[in-house]
């Protein structure tokens, strides 16, 4: 019997390994980014965790050469040492580091595809 998972998620996760400093109001937490998406973000879980959950943070992830790229997130679910954010809006300054980033690892043909479909207003 073969176990088959149904894909709900809207865009493609990217796996990477990056520093990322996840902020809820004065609170700070430096965590590891597990992967990504134009729509979310997971990370793994630090072992001192105080979060308000329904409250909004503010992913800061370390990109290289001393840039950051930061996200505005809720978080969506915790599991087995992962956090899941979603990510609610990418600002202006950070969509190009964003796409930047995606470029780098995913099918770019994809990744235009996905960028349209964030841009279509919801119905």
């Amino acid at each position: 019997m073969s176990k088959q998972r149904v894909e709900r998620r809207q865009f493609t996760r990217v796996a990477l390994d990056l520093p990322v400093e996840v902020q809820q109001g004065a609170s700070k937490w430096q965590q590891r980014l597990i992967d990504i998406s134009l729509g979310g973000a997971a990370t793994d879980q630090p072992d001192e965790w105080d979060a308000q959950y329904n409250e909004p943070f503010t992913l800061v992830i370390q990109i290289g050469d001393g840039d950051d790229l930061e996200l505005h997130a809720y978080l969506q679910h915790v599991e087995a040492g992962r956090l899941g954010f979603s990510v609610q809006h990418v600002d202006r300054e950070n969509i190009q580091p964003l796409r930047e980033l995606l470029e780098a690892h995913m099918d770019i043909a994809v990744l235009e595809q996905e960028l349209e479909q964030l841009e279509q207003p919801e119905d």
